[in-house]
């Protein structure tokens, strides 16, 4: 899940508050190319909400939203 190959980037935002899990992805996203993906893992309930929103305002695919827990995994990939 987490450790998927074909990520380029990863980032942990456990333990963070809204909007840091969010700020974190964007700064990361930021750094990748067109077609690549990220990885984020997140304890914030609010990251449901605000990661899908996100990708869809910015252009960018929710390729995976997952809930394992009291975490929560996405995998992005950059398409703006």
């Amino acid at each position: 899940m987490y450790e998927d190959q074909t990520v380029a980037a990863r980032v942990d935002a456990r333990g963070l508050q809204c909007p840091m899990p969010l700020l974190k992805m964007k700064l990361a996203l930021n750094q990748l190319a067109v077609g690549e993906r990220l990885a984020l893992l997140a304890t914030d309930p609010g990251s449901m909400r605000d990661i899908a929103a996100f990708a869809s305002i910015a252009g960018h695919q929710l390729l995976q939203a997952e809930t394992v827990g009291d975490e929560f995994y996405y995998l992005l990939e950059k398409c703006a």
